[in-house]
């Protein structure tokens, strides 16, 4: 079935309009971003918006949600007064299953443990009229790449990676739940207006080189924050050359360059991925509007005067690339990687070697992985470390096991495991000897913070291509380059393995027995979702304290966090999942994996109250219950990472007041302004520097909160002494409007009760 087609239709209705409009407005040709963001704007607009300045209203198609965020965005969104979702909406069940022993096992597991969330989900969806895509369905992004996403549409996602869907030339933007909130509830869904970065690719990917590689080559060049506040918009012969999923799989790891997402024009090639997945309507719309979804030739011409930076690559000349270990800017071609291997002494012996997930599971990655395993089969090889295949979707499971690429990877001891997010996002169960041995691992996965797939802090994880990752696995070692290496075969001959092969699309069609979709009800009137009062996992919402109207005295330090700080620092994946749909009890997990400043440790933090140290979430407990407030410093990019919205939730449930850093990530920032939090930065970078772990906060300028006006933490010490640091924020009228409330659902819940 084809999804949204009137949507589409009406859309792309609109568009030649929408877009000639906003040429007059801005006086200039449009990049393909432009096109889209003002095709979708909440109102018509009279003026031109300023990027990285102007606050803007848009309209998005729809919303996709996974299961881990959307326990609390539909939790908040059953609180709004509506009867049913406001645009077309889908709950994806994919973070829940932990990757054990295998496929079937695993998937068994999954829904006798988390039985009462999938029923949650389920039944909530079908009375408020969303789309359920249940466990085994696959990965959000592949399942939206699959079903949902098409050239010149606007979606937000609650989960980090949404911007996959830009390989489909959508403008797809990962959010928090209450962002998701706004939009089902028919409201406008407020972003700043993002600049833009263009990446002219010109040549042709050969060899060994893949999609993969282009993005580990832009977050070597841009950094983990070298993308905020900006799409990333690609174009050139380079461009369109790549399949469509090649250009989700560089979309997808935008996210890493903090990009608020990242974008292809529309070509032949995600043309035919559109029919390939039964959608030769959508692909027939987009034809004959073709010249509205990609940039005005003007833009092609000369690109540095409309884009704000402009970064070009050749693929031609481009590398291989692994990046890592514990962060996923750190990049290096395979040419001086085992170089890089030995100089920093990382574990050289592989471990295990993991393909698949969100950002690689396509039949053309997984068809050039099996095109290696086979070579190993020929040529006498066996795999030297553990190797796991993660397939995206039970579309891509099914087809390729349909094609035997499975069996070959079984023949060569790959385990195949569920159709979900696993390892990739700490749902392993990993075996191995020592915890705290150091070792290697590698993936074809998006992130590799300390901790990110097995939460081990030993484990040194490394990004590559799956078909890089595939040749490390038969290897078994990081200093291994299968462009000029030699490897000995199980005669003790000397052999080789060439270039990967693969196909974009499978020869004789996608199939698949049952995709896991689920309608919802008609009507969904008579729906009960029940969530029982004694329930660990899910927990109903109550609304956040309206601010007290005065400034802010007395509040304590709980953590100055130092270095990186992530939102899996914040608010920790892995075992914690289960507890996403239960505000108290994750909130347990908050900032336990953040190093304090004071002692280089972590989840150890000093109470005032006490004079002794102790864990972090226990300690603000503590402050809680005698009725004091606290500020939470950090560094630079704080909240980099993941969207989930509970990185801001947990602090404001537990009595938080403030978060004062050099820097925040985009999500991060806004999430914790959507719960009512002050969300602030020292305008002064090297202030950071003056706080001490005995000091006490005021944070004054409250009474007269607006936009541009920067507010004061008078910092005061132990020994009598204080600091007045003066501290920026981004807060528009509106924003400020969430703070007073306590928090935008109280504001949503105002209007509709108006209503």
């Amino acid at each position: 079935m084809v999804f949204d087609l009137d949507l589409i239709k009406k859309l792309y209705a609109a568009m030649p309009s929408h877009i000639a409009e906003a040429r007059k407005l801005t006086g200039k040709p449009l990049t393909l971003a432009e096109k889209i963001l003002y095709s979708h704007l909440f109102e018509r607009a009279k003026r031109a918006y300023e990027r990285g300045k102007d606050y803007v209203d848009f309209a998005p198609d729809r919303v996709a949600m996974q299961d881990a965020t959307a326990q609390m965005a539909l939790l908040q969104f059953m609180t709004c007064g509506r009867s049913q979702v406001a645009v077309p909406s889908t709950v994806h069940c994919d973070h829940l299953i932990q990757a054990k022993t295998g496929a079937n096992e695993d998937l068994k597991t999954a829904l006798d443990v988390n039985k009462e969330v999938y029923d949650f989900l389920a039944s909530i969806s079908n009375k408020y009229g969303i789309g359920f895509w249940k466990p085994g369905a696959g990965i959000i992004h592949q399942v939206v790449l699959e079903n949902y996403a098409f050239p010149g549409g606007m979606m937000i996602g609650t989960d980090s990676h949404t911007p996959n869907a830009g390989g489909l030339g959508m403008v797809a933007i990962g959010v928090g739940g209450a962002d998701a909130v706004d939009v089902m509830a028919g409201l406008a869904w407020e972003l700043k207006m993002p600049k833009l970065i263009g990446v002219k690719l010109t040549g042709k990917l050969s060899g060994w080189t893949s999609a993969k590689d282009v993005i580990l080559r832009v977050a070597g060049i841009l950094t983990v924050k070298g993308g905020t506040g900006a799409i990333v918009e690609y174009f050139g012969e380079g461009a369109d050359s790549l399949s469509a999923t090649g250009k989700g799989t560089i979309c997808n790891m935008g996210a890493e360059i903090g990009a608020t997402c990242s974008v292809f024009g529309y070509d032949k090639k995600m043309a035919d991925y559109l029919i390939a997945t039964g959608r030769a309507e959508v692909a027939s719309l987009a034809d004959g509007i073709r010249e509205h979804l990609r940039p005005d030739a003007e833009v092609y011409a000369d690109p540095a005067r409309y884009y704000d930076q402009l970064i070009e690559i050749n693929l031609d000349e481009l590398e291989p690339h692994v990046n890592g270990p514990f962060t996923p800017d750190l990049a290096w071609p395979i040419s001086k990687f085992a170089e890089a291997v030995k100089a920093n002494n990382w574990p050289e012996k592989l471990e295990v070697a993991l393909i698949g997930s969100c950002t690689n599971s396509s039949y053309e990655d997984i068809s050039r992985s099996a095109s290696l395993a086979k070579q190993a089969i020929d040529k006498k090889l066996k795999t030297k470390a553990e190797f796991t295949i993660t397939p995206g979707s039970e579309v891509v499971r099914y087809t390729i096991e349909k094609d035997g690429f499975l069996k070959t990877f079984d023949q060569i001891g790959g385990i195949v495991l569920a159709n979900a997010c696993g390892p990739c996002i700490g749902q392993w169960a990993r075996h191995i000897d020592d915890p705290n041995r150091k070792n290697s691992i590698i993936t074809s996965f998006n992130r590799n913070f300390a901790k990110r797939n097995d939460g081990y802090a030993s484990t040194h994880a490394f990004v590559a291509s799956p078909e890089l990752v595939t040749a490390f696995a038969i290897a078994g070692n990081l200093t291994f380059n299968p462009l000029k290496d030699k490897l000995t075969n199980t005669e003790g001959k000397e052999v080789m393995l060439d270039e990967p092969t693969g196909v974009e699309l499978p020869p004789k069609g996608f199939s698949v027995d049952d995709p896991g979709y689920q309608g919802p009800a008609a009507d969904g009137t008579g729906v009960q979702v029940i969530v029982k009062s004694d329930s660990q996992r899910l927990q109903l919402l109550e609304a956040f304290t309206p601010w007290e109207g005065t400034d802010l005295k007395g509040l304590k330090l709980l953590i100055k966090a130092k270095g990186k700080c992530t939102t899996d620092h914040i608010s920790m994946a892995g075992p914690w999942l289960k507890f996403r749909g239960h505000l108290d009890n994750i909130s347990n997990n908050m900032l336990i994996g953040a190093i304090n400043f004071f002692n280089d440790k972590t989840d150890s933090v000093k109470n005032e109250l006490t004079g002794e140290y102790g864990p972090v979430p226990a300690t603000q407990r503590a402050y809680k219950a005698a009725g004091i407030g606290s500020v939470v410093v950090g560094d630079e990019n704080y909240g980099e990472g993941s969207s989930r919205e509970h990185a801001a939730m947990e602090p404001r449930h537990l009595g938080v007041r403030a978060i004062v850093v050099r820097s925040f990530a985009r999500i991060h920032e806004t999430n914790l302004k959507k719960q009512g939090m002050l969300a602030l930065t020292f305008a002064n970078k090297e202030d950071y520097d003056k706080i001490q772990e005995d000091d006490s906060f005021d944070i004054t300028g409250l009474t007269s909160f607006v936009p541009g006006k920067s507010l004061t933490l008078v910092a005061n010490h132990k020994d009598g002494s204080k600091d007045s640091i003066t501290l920026n924020h981004t807060y528009n009228e509106q924003q400020i409007e969430w703070f007073k409330a306590g928090g935008a659902l109280n504001v949503i819940r105002k209007q509709f009760a108006g209503n």
